[in-house]
């Protein structure tokens, strides 16, 4: 019988006007019910100012013209009050936060540890799949290798992760569940990004290209060449294009995917080895010369530049500047983080126009910082702890702990 009803559901077919006027409705309705939610705690709106609120700032967060003014009341967090998740044997590489802001996942060098689930509330370890030998991927559930990267879809129901040994896996959030294994890249997946609103994923790798996949459908979609040396980061928001930082080439790149068209930006001397996009219109990176740069996507050139972001180390007699490991950005708003090995993260905010970058506070953590995210709400920002680099061992920092670190903003 159902089988019956879905067959006949399904030969009801839409014109694309149909379609697009009836998931409209069905926006509009999904936003009604929210700001009723909402209005029954507050009782100040009429439901309808706040849908017409919510129009218009899903509009202009389109255009990427939404900006939040929060940085100016962010205080410094009491150091007492950061919380230490312990459970990875090796340096933590990459986390994410899940989009109701309840859930992190984090993995790290270890691969055995792929990905552990963590209550935000509780602090609580809620999943492990533990990693296996070279080989044994397909038998058994983890990476076999160091994971680099990972990315979660905007309605959290996939999370991806890329590892050292060119595999992406695609896991069921909620359960932990390894539902496919994408193979195509031919070096070390660096980047992963899911574009928001789809299952589309983008990822990147050391070798050098862009691929995209149809995660839902379990496809592959299509490769994007252009960068010189290994992807070392990627990220998408919700227009079919994404941004990748290039490594030893020097640029940032913005990827047209229907157009199959590239934009090179360029303006940091040392490797760029991080990036996220602000807004629609706005990114930020880090390379290991120290620079945090801010960048228009309509200009080549960065729009603001702090050299020396981290101050200054002395290595083998040198002066030398702290690289910049991780960036993160509090989406549509003026609030960033960075992370190094130089004992602290920093908070920044972007100046008028995103002209300008102003340093605002520095939380003291010791470790390499190799990875770092706000949660949707800004009221925490995570960071990934490791006693090393995440893409090297070129030092090791004995005191760091291997750790998640989550940081109450007030």
């Amino acid at each position: 019988g159902r089988r019956r009803r879905e067959a006949a559901e399904e030969e009801v077919e839409e014109t694309p006007q149909e379609k697009k006027l009836r998931l409209a409705k069905q926006y509009l309705e999904e936003l009604r019910q929210l700001e009723e939610e909402r209005a029954e705690e507050e009782e100040e709106l009429e439901p309808a100012d706040l849908i017409g609120d919510r129009l218009k700032e899903d509009v202009l967060e389109q255009k990427g013209r939404l900006q939040r003014l929060v940085a100016k009341d962010v205080q410094p967090p009491d150091p007492a009050r950061i919380r230490v998740l312990r459970g990875h044997q090796l340096p933590v590489t990459c986390l994410v936060i899940s989009p109701d802001d309840r859930f992190i996942f984090s993995a790290s060098k270890d691969g055995s540890l792929i990905k552990c689930k963590w209550e935000v509330d509780s602090g609580k370890r809620l999943c492990v799949v533990p990693g296996g030998k070279k080989g044994t991927e397909e038998r058994h559930m983890g990476h076999a290798s160091h994971v680099l990267c990972m990315a979660i879809s905007s309605d959290g129901k996939y999370l991806a992760t890329g590892d050292r040994n060119k595999l992406i896996m695609i896991w069921d959030a909620a359960t932990c569940k390894r539902l496919h294994i994408f193979t195509g890249h031919r070096d070390a997946v660096s980047g992963l990004s899911f574009r928001k609103g789809t299952h589309q994923l983008y990822s990147a790798s050391h070798d050098r290209c862009v691929k995209v996949w149809d995660v839902g459908e379990n496809a592959y979609v299509e490769t994007l060449f252009g960068h010189q040396d290994i992807i070392t980061g990627l990220d998408c928001l919700s227009r079919e294009c994404c941004v990748t930082a290039g490594g030893r080439d020097g640029t940032v790149r913005l990827w047209k995917i229907p157009e199959e068209s590239q934009l090179v930006f360029s303006g940091h001397q040392g490797s760029i080895d991080c990036i996220q996009l602000i807004s629609e219109e706005h990114m930020v990176s880090g390379a290991d010369d120290g620079s945090l740069a801010l960048w228009g996507l309509t200009k080549k050139k960065p729009l603001a530049l702090a050299r020396q972001a981290h101050g200054e180390q002395e290595a083998q007699g040198l002066q030398q500047p702290f690289w910049i490991s991780a960036v993160a950005a509090l989406r549509n708003s003026d609030l960033l983080a960075t992370g190094s090995h130089s004992g602290s993260v920093k908070l920044w905010k972007c100046g008028e126009g995103f002209r300008k970058l102003e340093h605002l506070l520095d939380i003291p953590l010791v470790g390499f910082v190799n990875s770092l995210k706000f949660s949707a709400a800004g009221d925490f920002l995570v960071a990934g702890i490791g006693q090393e680099h995440r893409l090297g061992r070129w030092w090791r920092i004995k005191e760091a702990k291997n750790s998640i670190c989550i940081i109450p903003l007030k």
